[in-house]
């Protein structure tokens, strides 16, 4: 095995390989600086499936994720999605307004900190409403109830959909967060350590709200955490990062049972 194959092992899932790609980015580089967060990384994932990104504090995959939801840009790189109204456009390439317009409709987030990702000063279904606001529904009561069927899919009590975020307990925050994020039926749903800092009961509910999602909705999810046991309980595949490169992928069983590179190795023995 030569010095490339040892650096980076790639194994993809058969059944995923028949279909089109639904996110494709290619060469993606970023720094802040002297720093290189980002070194010319690759990622493609699929329709219905969830990408699991794994790696220590400061491998790039958070800034990944940013760049996936078109909150920054890269030096270079491209970034495709499956959408026929941007079959082939570089998304990197839209204005501010654009890029907005296609995160509202196409790209759900769940941010680790909720209040990122939400207003805590306004009700529950008034977040998921905003997002309904922002792709230009303006029907009071269709809001309403969209906001409260989304709510209700997130897993969340819909008798409190009048409560404010911050009246809430950190699990049920980011239920409402994953209400706003899939109250437009998102290509891909973002996750951006959706489970920590909360208690291991809540994490479950949380992770179990998510499986029941994938499976009811089929919806594509990109889920980036540091917690092994978490990417192992969510992810079809596994892409690992270090230091702003990918250094292995595969399928997650594969990954977790026979990791070939030295990080990978490290990673999951210490997990076990």
């Amino acid at each position: 095995m030569g010095a490339a194959d040892q650096n980076t092992i790639t194994r993809q899932k058969p059944r995923l390989m028949l279909a089109e790609p639904m996110l494709t980015m290619r060469g993606i580089v970023r720094n802040f600086g002297d720093v290189q967060a980002l070194r010319g990384v690759d990622v493609t994932v699929y329709p219905g499936e969830v990408l699991g990104i794994v790696g220590e504090s400061g491998s790039g995959k958070s800034t990944l994720l940013r760049m996936m939801n078109l909150e920054d840009t890269p030096e270079a790189g491209s970034y495709h999605l499956s959408l026929p109204d941007h079959q082939d456009s570089n998304l990197f390439s839209l204005d501010r307004f654009q890029r907005r317009m296609l995160r509202a409709r196409h790209i759900g987030i769940v941010y680790q900190n909720p209040h990122i990702g939400l207003l805590m000063g306004h009700t529950s279904s008034g977040n998921v409403a905003e997002r309904l606001l922002v792709a230009g529904n303006r029907n009071f009561a269709e809001l309403r109830e969209r906001a409260r069927l989304s709510l209700a899919a997130s897993e969340f009590p819909v008798e409190r959909m009048d409560a404010t975020p911050r009246e809430l307990s950190g699990g049920m925050q980011q239920r409402v967060q994953l209400a706003k994020a899939i109250a437009l039926e998102p290509a891909v749903l973002l996750l951006d350590e959706p489970t920590t800092g909360l208690d291991v009961s809540v994490q479950a509910l949380v992770l179990d709200t998510l499986k029941r999602l994938q499976r009811d909705r089929a919806i594509t999810m990109v889920l980036v955490s540091h917690d092994l046991g978490v990417i192992r309980t969510m992810a079809d595949r596994v892409v690992v990062m270090r230091r702003g490169e990918v250094v292995e992928q595969g399928l997650a069983d594969q990954i977790f049972q026979d990791p070939q590179h030295p990080y990978t190795q490290q990673l999951v023995h210490a997990k076990l």
